[in-house]
């Protein structure tokens, strides 16, 4: 396994005096950073390594974090399609973000999360300059069939990347023994 140069910029801890949006998107920032910390440095073969009996890889935690990305900030709240999710044969393969991920090199993968976060951050930020936590999703929920507030959409994300950091610790572990933060 050969080590790349790391690419995260320092994780700062949320404050602990901020108001609502402060909070949330200070959570979201140290859980987006604790994912990559727990991808830097590594090649593709580390990044396609499985924790038997799960097919779960650190490349497919990326990628599919990703397409959650773009998921709830483009498709959901802004209801548009973005590329490459809006073209894969989702039929052929329920779980091609994370099945792809093998066929991409660090370096895409980490340039398409890149893409993505950069995307929701655009999104987040003209939503919140447009009205604030409130505001509904102009998709709505698939299970509920309601729209969803920009609060509900952070704190989902902020669920989502703390649960898959879970399970990132545990795959650098298996990867390579780095432990901790």
């Amino acid at each position: 396994m050969t080590a790349m140069e790391p690419l995260t910029p320092e994780r700062v801890d949320p404050q602990h005096h901020a108001d609502e949006v402060g909070t949330l998107l200070g959570f979201l920032d140290f859980h987006r950073r604790t994912l990559l910390l727990k991808t830097d440095g590594l090649d593709g073969e580390a990044l396609r390594r499985r924790l038997p009996p799960s097919t779960m890889t650190l490349g497919g935690l990326i990628k599919h974090l990703a397409m959650v990305e773009d998921n709830w900030f483009s498709q959901v709240w802004l209801d548009e399609h973005v590329e490459p999710w809006a073209s894969a044969d989702w039929d052929a393969d329920r779980d091609w973000e994370w099945t792809s991920a093998a066929d991409d090199t660090p370096e895409e993968l980490r340039a398409q999360w890149d893409a993505s976060v950069a995307r929701s951050q655009r999104a987040l930020t003209a939503a919140l300059a447009a009205g604030g936590l409130d505001q509904e999703s102009r998709r709505r929920h698939r299970g509920t069939g309601e729209p969803v507030s920009l609060r509900w959409v952070l704190v989902h994300m902020i669920e989502e990347y703390a649960r898959h950091n879970g399970h990132a610790d545990l795959l650098r572990e298996a990867v390579d023994g780095a432990t901790g933060e």
